[in-house]
Protein backbone atom coordinates (compact mmCIF):
# COMPACT_ATOMS: atom_id res chain seq x y z
CA UNK A 1 0.00 0.00 0.00
CA UNK A 2 1.17 3.36 -0.90
CA UNK A 3 0.06 7.02 -0.99
CA UNK A 4 2.61 8.29 -3.41
CA UNK A 5 4.87 7.50 -6.71
CA UNK A 6 7.44 5.24 -5.22
CA UNK A 7 11.41 6.86 -5.76
CA UNK A 8 14.45 4.94 -6.48
CA UNK A 9 15.58 4.55 -2.70
CA UNK A 10 11.71 3.05 -2.38
CA UNK A 11 12.44 0.77 -5.15
CA UNK A 12 15.53 -0.06 -4.00
CA UNK A 13 13.99 -0.81 -0.70
CA UNK A 14 11.35 -2.80 -1.56
CA UNK A 15 13.54 -5.18 -4.34
CA UNK A 16 16.18 -5.77 -1.95
CA UNK A 17 14.25 -6.37 1.47
CA UNK A 18 14.14 -10.12 1.10
CA UNK A 19 17.49 -10.70 -0.67
CA UNK A 20 17.58 -12.73 -3.79
CA UNK A 21 14.25 -14.41 -3.05
CA UNK A 22 11.71 -14.15 -5.49
CA UNK A 23 8.84 -11.74 -4.66
CA UNK A 24 5.64 -10.36 -6.52
CA UNK A 25 4.29 -6.88 -5.57
CA UNK A 26 0.43 -6.13 -5.62
CA UNK A 27 0.08 -2.08 -5.09
CA UNK A 28 -2.92 -0.64 -4.13
CA UNK A 29 -3.04 3.38 -3.63
CA UNK A 30 -5.75 5.26 -2.54
CA UNK A 31 -6.61 8.34 -4.12
CA UNK A 32 -6.27 11.43 -1.30
CA UNK A 33 -9.43 12.08 0.41
CA UNK A 34 -11.02 15.39 2.20
CA UNK A 35 -11.17 13.76 5.48
CA UNK A 36 -7.70 13.46 6.28
CA UNK A 37 -6.97 16.63 5.36
CA UNK A 38 -5.97 18.63 8.51
CA UNK A 39 -3.91 15.87 9.59
CA UNK A 40 -1.76 15.85 6.94
CA UNK A 41 -1.35 19.49 7.53
CA UNK A 42 -0.78 18.56 10.95
CA UNK A 43 2.11 16.26 9.87
CA UNK A 44 3.65 18.72 7.61
CA UNK A 45 3.93 20.89 10.05
CA UNK A 46 4.85 18.60 12.60
CA UNK A 47 8.05 17.85 9.53
CA UNK A 48 8.89 21.22 8.99
CA UNK A 49 7.18 21.14 5.84
CA UNK A 50 5.41 24.28 5.87
CA UNK A 51 5.19 24.58 1.95
CA UNK A 52 3.42 21.13 1.94
CA UNK A 53 1.21 22.08 4.35
CA UNK A 54 -0.05 25.44 2.96
CA UNK A 55 -0.65 23.82 -0.05
CA UNK A 56 -3.21 21.08 1.23
CA UNK A 57 -5.84 23.21 0.03
CA UNK A 58 -4.71 23.47 -3.83
CA UNK A 59 -3.65 19.38 -4.02
CA UNK A 60 -6.31 17.37 -5.49
CA UNK A 61 -9.00 15.45 -3.76
CA UNK A 62 -11.56 12.99 -3.90
CA UNK A 63 -12.67 12.51 -7.56
CA UNK A 64 -10.06 14.91 -8.72
CA UNK A 65 -7.70 12.77 -7.05
CA UNK A 66 -7.85 9.89 -8.96
CA UNK A 67 -6.39 10.84 -12.21
CA UNK A 68 -3.45 12.05 -10.47
CA UNK A 69 -3.40 8.66 -8.42
CA UNK A 70 -3.86 6.28 -11.22
CA UNK A 71 -0.62 7.75 -12.65
CA UNK A 72 1.21 7.49 -10.01
CA UNK A 73 0.21 3.78 -9.95
CA UNK A 74 1.32 3.24 -12.83
CA UNK A 75 4.55 4.78 -13.06
CA UNK A 76 5.25 2.97 -9.48
CA UNK A 77 4.38 -0.65 -11.13
CA UNK A 78 6.50 0.61 -14.12
CA UNK A 79 9.80 1.18 -12.02
CA UNK A 80 8.91 -2.14 -9.75
CA UNK A 81 9.44 -4.08 -12.98
CA UNK A 82 12.55 -1.78 -14.33
CA UNK A 83 14.11 -3.19 -11.15
CA UNK A 84 13.14 -6.99 -12.26
CA UNK A 85 10.13 -7.54 -9.93
CA UNK A 86 6.88 -8.84 -10.88
CA UNK A 87 4.51 -5.96 -10.10
CA UNK A 88 1.17 -4.81 -10.53
CA UNK A 89 -1.61 -3.07 -9.09
CA UNK A 90 -5.18 -0.96 -8.77
CA UNK A 91 -6.14 2.74 -7.27
CA UNK A 92 -8.46 1.90 -4.05
CA UNK A 93 -11.78 3.78 -4.42
CA UNK A 94 -13.54 2.22 -1.93
CA UNK A 95 -12.16 1.39 1.86
CA UNK A 96 -8.55 0.54 1.04
CA UNK A 97 -8.69 -1.87 4.43
CA UNK A 98 -10.84 -4.26 2.86
CA UNK A 99 -9.34 -4.22 -0.05
CA UNK A 100 -6.07 -4.63 0.72
CA UNK A 101 -7.66 -7.88 2.66
CA UNK A 102 -9.41 -8.92 -0.82
CA UNK A 103 -6.21 -8.55 -2.03
CA UNK A 104 -4.52 -10.92 0.49
CA UNK A 105 -6.76 -13.26 0.41
CA UNK A 106 -7.04 -13.37 -3.87
CA UNK A 107 -3.66 -13.60 -4.13
CA UNK A 108 -2.10 -15.63 -1.15
CA UNK A 109 -0.09 -12.86 -0.01
CA UNK A 110 2.77 -13.50 2.55
CA UNK A 111 3.30 -10.09 3.69
CA UNK A 112 1.90 -6.76 3.33
CA UNK A 113 3.73 -3.64 3.01
CA UNK A 114 2.88 -0.17 3.97
CA UNK A 115 4.91 2.68 2.43
CA UNK A 116 3.92 5.52 3.78
CA UNK A 117 5.26 9.08 5.54
CA UNK A 118 5.40 9.31 8.87
CA UNK A 119 1.63 10.60 10.21
CA UNK A 120 2.60 11.53 13.87
CA UNK A 121 -1.18 11.86 15.01
CA UNK A 122 -2.43 8.43 13.28
CA UNK A 123 0.09 6.69 14.95
CA UNK A 124 -0.12 8.26 18.35
CA UNK A 125 -3.66 6.72 18.42
CA UNK A 126 -2.77 3.86 16.25
CA UNK A 127 -5.21 4.73 13.68
CA UNK A 128 -2.47 4.65 10.80
CA UNK A 129 -3.10 2.20 8.21
CA UNK A 130 -0.31 -0.25 9.10
CA UNK A 131 -1.87 -0.19 12.82
CA UNK A 132 -5.51 -0.80 11.78
CA UNK A 133 -4.06 -3.29 8.87
CA UNK A 134 -2.42 -5.33 11.68
CA UNK A 135 -6.12 -6.27 13.17
CA UNK A 136 -7.85 -6.62 9.35
CA UNK A 137 -5.28 -8.73 7.02
CA UNK A 138 -4.36 -11.71 9.08
CA UNK A 139 -0.52 -11.79 7.63
CA UNK A 140 1.92 -9.94 8.68
CA UNK A 141 2.39 -5.80 8.10
CA UNK A 142 5.60 -4.36 7.85
CA UNK A 143 5.73 -0.33 7.62
CA UNK A 144 8.49 1.50 6.10
CA UNK A 145 8.81 5.19 5.73
CA UNK A 146 8.71 6.33 1.96
CA UNK A 147 11.43 8.34 0.53
CA UNK A 148 11.06 11.91 1.51
CA UNK A 149 11.88 15.31 -1.06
Amino acid sequence: MIEKPLAAADVEMLTTLHGDEPVSFFVLMQPRGDQDRLLRAVDDVALGHLDEAARENVVPHGPDAVPPAEKALAYSIEVLRQAGAEADGKVVETHPLDALRAVVEERAADEVIVLTAPHFVEEFFHRDWTSRARHKVGVPVLKLFAEQE
